[in-house]
């Protein structure tokens, strides 16, 4: 899978996990120079509080881009350390 903004591959794996509709990419997959990190936070009943990135491509940002769980709760375990993304990323195979 790969995450595209901007004409620009800012992820790639192909060991994505879905959930929700959303694949979570391992952190170590994603291009940090992109990144940014951000000081927003949400949280969810079942996953945990969310962190965010915003991308930064072409001197263009997108902000809040990206979130990952950095401690998600149990049911979550499985995507904690991952980075999903919404607000125009494209996700493809």
């Amino acid at each position: 899978m790969k995450a595209i903004w901007n004409n620009t591959v800012i992820a790639e794996s192909e060991k994505t996990i879905q959930i929700e509709g959303n694949h979570y990419f391992p952190a170590d997959t994603i291009k940090k120079e992109y990144f940014k990190p951000s000081d927003t936070h949400t949280t969810c009943p079942w996953k945990g509080v969310a962190s965010y990135y915003s991308i930064v491509v072409n001197g263009e940002t997108n902000k809040d881009a990206a979130w990952y769980y950095p401690e998600a709760k149990p049911a979550a375990r499985e995507i904690q350390d991952h980075v999903a993304f919404w607000k125009g990323v494209k996700v493809e195979r």
